[in-house]
């Protein structure tokens, strides 16, 4: 089994119920990050990129959408790149990360 590892790592803002950032839309949050990595990495920026997963707790109203996906888009990456959104609520993040450390284990995404 291949190894899976974190090799970097970009937080998306944090804001407060009801704060400043609570007018802007998830998958643009959402790519602020997507995008760091990428300038971070310009290798990203082709199609070494098998998957995007994201976790997102809350997908409601105009949120309800696939936020990685979007975000894959947002942040000008090839739209060969899928992008995949997992909702487990207070797991959400965790839950995206162990299903891409799967993908890797398996063979299934590098």
């Amino acid at each position: 089994m291949q190894d899976a590892f974190i090799c970097d790592a970009v937080r998306a803002p944090i804001g407060r119920y009801g704060g400043t950032l609570s007018a802007v839309h998830a998958d643009d949050l959402s790519a602020i990050p997507l995008a760091g990595l990428v300038r971070r990495n310009p290798d990203m920026a082709g199609s070494i990129v098998d998957d995007v997963i994201y976790g997102c707790a809350n997908q409601a109203g105009e949120d309800n959408r696939n936020v990685a996906r979007m975000a894959v888009l947002l942040a000008v990456m090839p739209v060969s790149v899928p992008g995949t959104t997992v909702n487990r609520l207070c797991r959400s993040g965790m839950a995206a990360e162990d299903m891409a450390a799967r993908a890797i284990r398996s063979g299934d995404c590098e």
